[in-house]
């Protein structure tokens, strides 16, 4: 690679680093589009019951798709940060390629001015033994001296090759994410429209029953929770980074749900649930999937407060216990961080973040 070829891939990726301060559209998976069930105007035809049980799915759908959203932005973050210090590298070993040839240059002129023999040669050519031996370690100096730097100047230059390489790859993966990303911004968008469109399209008093039907059922889900000996042996304390993490997300109680948010006047579940932790000087995954997977697995009858509850087979929602079988969680569009019943969704399981 000459340098014209890796100043001009240094550049390319400086602008390259420039489009990522432009809004980042989301990343990771999509969710399927909602069928035409998920818009027909079915508000008339159906039951309260049933339009309630339609609207969670399609707020479930959509937790699911911002799940994958915030996924692919961390992932898009991190990128960034390894384009960023890839392209200092580029610059960095471009410089020291370039100190290297002009130290060649420079010996080269010597030779030049010298007739072409090093100072060491000339000592050996003297006659005087003394000065032959000097210049025999002069000239041994100056071999290896010249060795090292050639070696010094092909390690550079397969640097370079490979930090370029590196930092193009980087931007390949941040530009397929932004095509996953537009599709689950979609998938999100298409989802909560349905929702809403379904809500809107019922009548004040049938809003309101709507409403109540919903808390029915979370009370009938965390009854049978309970019921189940659930909390028969939860009476743990929480830890001392617990007791902090509890407290940041039971402050924000009140504050209205927008998917992708994680404060502080918004947040979505997981945005909730990590920016606690990391109030607690305890950073956890942004995704409350990402939180499943990679914190450590508890028995629920093992948890304490501050610990995290997964829901749904999907992972796709995620409360922080608080005791006495509540969690504080961000629920859905339309909806406030708020307190409920930890048995009032289906538990997947619980993680704990200091464990």
């Amino acid at each position: 690679m000459n340098r014209r070829h890796c100043a001009t891939a240094a550049i390319t990726l400086v602008c390259a680093l420039a489009l990522l301060t432009a809004p980042v559209q989301a990343m990771a998976a999509p969710v399927p589009e909602p069928g035409p069930t998920a818009t027909a105007p079915a508000a008339a035809k159906k039951s309260l019951e049933e339009v309630r049980e339609e609207i969670d799915t399609l707020y479930r759908k959509a937790g699911a798709a911002t799940d994958a959203y915030n996924l692919a932005e961390e992932q898009a973050e991190k990128q960034s940060g390894e384009i960023a210090r890839l392209t200092k590298a580029i610059t960095d070993g471009e410089a020291r390629i370039a100190e290297l040839k002009d130290r060649a240059g420079a010996q080269a002129r010597e030779q030049y001015r010298t007739g072409g023999l090093p100072p060491g040669a000339q000592l050996m050519l003297s006659g005087d033994p003394d000065l032959f031996m000097d210049g025999i370690n002069q000239a041994r100096q100056g071999q290896q001296a010249t060795k090292g730097m050639l070696t010094e100047l092909e390690q550079a230059q397969e640097d370079l090759e490979t930090y370029t390489k590196d930092a193009n790859l980087n931007w390949e993966k941040i530009e397929a994410n932004r095509v996953k990303q537009a599709k689950s911004k979609k998938s999100i968008d298409a989802q909560i429209a349905a929702a809403e469109k379904l809500e809107s399209e019922l009548a004040k008093d049938e809003q309101a029953r709507l409403l109540e039907l919903e808390q029915d059922a979370a009370s009938t889900a965390q009854a049978a929770w309970l019921s189940s000996g659930a909390l028969k042996d939860i009476n743990r304390e929480a830890s001392a980074a617990g007791k902090q993490a509890l407290a940041f997300a039971t402050a924000q109680m009140g504050k209205p749900y927008v998917w992708g948010a994680e404060g502080p006047g918004s947040y979505d579940c997981s945005g909730l649930t990590s920016q606690a932790w990391a109030a607690a000087k305890q950073p956890i995954p942004r995704t409350s999937q990402e939180q499943w997977r990679q914190l450590p697995r508890i028995p629920v009858q093992d948890m304490r407060p501050g610990d995290l509850i997964i829901y749904h087979g999907d992972a796709s929602h995620v409360g922080m216990y608080v005791g006495d079988g509540s969690i504080v969680h961000a629920p859905r569009p339309g909806r406030h961080v708020t307190l409920a019943g930890a048995g009032s969704m289906r538990i997947l399981g619980v993680v704990r973040p200091d464990k």
